[in-house]
């Protein structure tokens, strides 16, 4: 009997997951779905920094039918994360703390919105300085591939985005004692040379200019993570 009454939950805890799963399954379908009407939109908007689609080329057969897909199911992933978001937050809710929940309903938008800042600094910044000077790199004429382009211009944005999540990882880190406010103030030239390094990874063409270009605000970032940590220990103290 005592472990019907142990197995119960457990199998009410599957069949809520199964059922927030397929919510957020059916709504990455439907805004999937509904993206295709925005495709062409989407990719026209990418190609701006390369100065439109008239300046790619495909050479495969289903090639555009490839991206038209991508842009399609990128679009339906950022049109149903809202929906995807709510079914995760909705599954885990019952079993966190009043203050742990407090935390989540801050962390979330500003994730979302450091996140956004840097897809939104890849695009407008990055890339109408790098895509020139690749395609100038060498004296032999260029024409991208829909696929290549648009696959490096996603890519970049994601992790230029990834990498602006840097603080909310830093107060993490501070809130469970792993750093602190002194400790990177102390090391603030490993931070630098860290970032540097990060610089150098997302940047695609390497320059000085570029890699500038991306340091800055990463630093600027730093600082802000080292308010973050401030504030955790306080709270914890």
């Amino acid at each position: 009997m005592k472990q019907e009454t142990e197995a119960k939950p457990l199998l009410e805890h599957i069949e809520e997951l199964r059922r927030r799963l397929l919510r957020a399954l059916l709504a990455l379908a439907a805004a999937t779905v509904a993206s295709f009407f925005l495709a062409n939109f989407i990719l026209e908007w990418l190609a701006q920094p390369i100065g439109g689609l008239e300046n790619l080329e495909a050479i495969e057969v289903t090639e555009n039918l490839g991206v038209f897909m991508q842009a399609s199911l990128l679009s339906g992933v950022a049109l149903a994360m809202p929906v995807i978001i709510y079914q995760l937050w909705r599954f885990v809710a019952p079993g966190l703390l009043p203050h742990e929940k407090r935390y989540v309903y801050w962390l979330a938008p500003f994730a979302t919105l450091l996140f956004v800042s840097g897809a939104a600094f890849a695009y407008y910044v990055m890339l109408p300085a790098a895509i020139p000077a690749l395609l100038g790199f060498a004296p032999i004429p260029t024409r991208p591939r829909p696929a290549n382009y648009f696959s490096f211009v996603t890519s970049l944005m994601f992790w230029v985005g990834i990498s602006f999540e840097m603080p909310l990882l830093i107060f993490f880190l501070a809130k469970v004692r792993l750093v602190s406010s002194r400790t990177l103030v102390r090391n603030w030239r490993v931070a630098v040379f860290l970032i540097a390094l990060l610089a150098a990874l997302v940047t695609p063409t390497g320059d000085p200019v570029n890699m500038a270009l991306v340091m800055a605000p990463l630093l600027v970032l730093y600082l802000l993570s080292l308010f973050l940590a401030r504030i955790a220990y306080r709270r914890e103290g």
